[in-house]
């Protein structure tokens, strides 16, 4: 009886971080989701884009998805350890060896996808920045976005303030004169001169680590989840056969 009750404590703080857990990747996928859409707008401006490319677009509501899924496991687990009914042990069981399944196979693809990520942005670096150099400050909507993204991320154009050169913002101002973001606060014209000195990021330098940084972090938090799960498995599973075994 005492065993039987230290599993049944186990089960729901296995669970309880579970759902803990759905609730901090369902927060991160919404912010995956919001932060990235004005970068992956700017790329559908852009002609003879990489399909690959929106694919990036997806992994925000992937992640929004799963933890949703691991709210509603956490509550089945909880809920099915508390009262002891074995139909909602039984489906606990089958939906966390799915999604345990499926988190490994989404591991793995997270830490091949932090290669990809540069190459894929490298390949189309001369697209975006031709697309600029031929409309930034002539474009009226495509300029506002790009003001916007490089507010929002504190960044100057796709690499740096070079990809602006040429363009018809640049060229209106003499050729001396670059979008105010990619020199530092507080200046009153962004010089060419300034701009070099500043060193600000490019947008999509900033996109990448972006992802990178999230898909460490989603894969920390997906190893730590998928102990847990086992656990929580190995646990249901032997609450349940103990239920099987009550007598009538």
């Amino acid at each position: 009886m005492c065993c039987k009750s230290f599993l049944k404590v186990m089960m729901f703080i296995f669970n309880g971080i579970i759902f803990l857990a759905g609730i901090l990747i369902l927060g991160l996928g919404v912010w995956v989701a919001v932060d990235s859409d004005s970068l992956l707008r700017l790329l559908e401006r852009v002609k003879d884009m990489p399909a690959e490319v929106f694919q990036l677009d997806y992994v925000g509501y992937v992640l929004i998805g799963l933890g949703a899924v691991l709210l509603i496991i956490g509550f089945l687990g909880c809920c099915g350890a508390i009262t002891e009914n074995k139909c909602m042990l039984l489906t606990f069981f089958s939906i966390v060896l799915i999604i345990f399944i499926i988190e490994v196979a989404g591991g793995v693809v997270l830490l091949v996808f932090r290669d990809v990520v540069d190459e894929l942005f490298n390949s189309i670096e001369d697209k975006v920045r031709k697309d600029i150099q031929s409309n930034y400050g002539k474009d009226g909507d495509m300029t506002s976005l790009w003001n916007a993204t490089m507010e929002q991320f504190h960044c100057c154009g796709y690499k740096n303030y070079t990809d602006f050169q040429g363009s018809p913002f640049n060229t209106l101002h003499g050729g001396d004169i670059y979008p105010s973001t990619c020199c530092l606060p507080g200046l009153l014209r962004c010089t060419i001169y300034e701009a070099h000195y500043s060193s600000i990021q490019g947008c999509f330098i900033k996109l990448v680590q972006v992802l990178e940084d999230n898909s460490l972090i989603i894969a920390g938090v997906a190893m730590g989840i998928a102990a847990l799960e086992i656990a929580a498995m190995v646990v249901s599973m032997v609450i349940y056969c103990n239920v099987v075994k009550k007598p009538k």
